[in-house]
């Protein structure tokens, strides 16, 4: 229901408090102080953080203010907000916009992630915003606790996201380490770090001598109506599975590579279903993980050197050419046993991250009018 420039948005519960006040349909104008950055190579190198459309830039011995703001491209990139936290200073590509009395600068911060920027492009080449663009932009605003509240809420699920973000981009570095350590290096037979009670070399063989048969995918298209799961790019890169009337022919053991397209020779493991006719599936004679980690740690060498130039399609002898260093059975298994683990807690965090991301998209989408 609205009443003239206001709206009385839908109730929500934040922090177990209840907000019913109207939203004020408001020019920015009102809430907020729009500044202009300067250049600072006149400056020293110092402790205060340089800010540029693209973020962080570097440090200086002066700042343009000591009180938080939010941070909005003039020119070049005109849709990335950014938070700063003072002292800071900017370029003079980006305004710094700080609140004025009754408005709370986490929340215009909020606020600028929801306005389409690129809407108030006033140029016909470079994207540029003016200071009268930006002050007449008009949105509705709470009054200034229920503005405190949401703000908390949001940057509250922002430290969630960071923490997350940075659990998978740790783990995804330790796994990086480990295949260097836990894998002999180029034309070695014996990796820096073993388990105990392994000391024989590995031992050099083709791809073709530690699989027991390969086979070409043959669905091309979604037959509607079955119960499999159709093994092609967009869900093993994280899709929607869809479903197919036609007979399952990789176990979650067999080692998947993707035979033609822009991505050809990716490879892909832990799946089961029907396979797309753009994938080839290799059965493993032993460890199905083990065999997916040593070719995924060689992931560039495969694109680099086992595609056919112009339109990339993995070489036909792929098998014959590609060399492989494995050792015992045993070891085998233990290597990709502790990758499978490793690699299930990556995924965790990775779709927890995209959770929370979603989260927040739905919320700045469904909190704000």
């Amino acid at each position: 229901m609205s009443i003239g420039n206001i709206i009385i948005p839908i109730k929500i519960i934040l922090l177990n408090h209840f907000f019913y006040d109207i939203w004020e349909r408001k020019e920015l104008n009102n809430i907020l102080k729009i500044n202009s950055g300067r250049d600072y190579k006149q400056l020293n190198s110092g402790s205060i953080p340089v800010y540029g459309t693209g973020g962080y830039m570097l440090s200086v011995n002066d700042k343009l203010s000591d009180t938080d703001a939010v941070g909005i491209g003039r020119k070049g990139t005109i849709d990335k907000p950014l938070y700063l936290k003072a002292p800071f200073w900017t370029v003079d590509t980006l305004f710094y916009c700080t609140s004025k009395e009754n408005s709370d600068v986490k929340f215009i911060y909020l606020l600028f992630q929801i306005i389409n920027w690129k809407r108030y492009d006033e140029s016909t080449g470079v994207p540029s915003l003016s200071k009268n663009t930006i002050s007449n932009i008009k949105t509705y605003v709470p009054k200034i606790k229920e503005q405190d509240y949401i703000s908390k809420l949001f940057f509250s699920l922002d430290n969630t996201l960071q923490l997350h973000e940075r659990k998978y981009e740790e783990l995804t570095l330790i796994k990086k380490a480990l295949l260097q350590k836990l894998f002999p290096k180029k034309d070695g037979f014996k990796p820096e770090v073993r388990y105990k009670n392994f000391n024989d070399a590995w031992e050099q063989r083709k791809l073709g001598e530690v699989i027991i048969s390969e086979h070409k995918g043959k669905v091309k298209s979604i037959m509607k109506g079955g119960n499999t799961n159709y093994l092609e790019t967009n869900y093993l890169n994280g899709g929607t599975a869809q479903k197919v009337d036609a007979i399952a022919d990789v176990s979650k053991d067999d080692v998947l590579i993707l035979w033609d397209g822009s991505k050809a020779g990716t490879i892909y493991h832990g799946f089961e279903g029907a396979l797309g006719s753009t994938l080839k599936a290799y059965v493993p004679k032993y460890s199905g993980d083990f065999l997916y980690q040593i070719l995924k740690k060689n992931q560039d060498k495969i694109y680099q050197s086992y595609r056919t130039p112009n339109i990339p399609h993995v070489i036909k002898n792929f098998t014959e050419k590609f060399n492989v260093s494995i050792p015992t059975i045993i070891e085998q298994q233990e290597i990709g046993d502790f990758f499978k683990q490793l690699d299930s807690l990556i995924t965790l965090h990775r779709r927890k991250l995209e959770k929370l991301k979603q989260l927040k998209k739905f919320l700045l989408q469904n909190m704000f009018i």
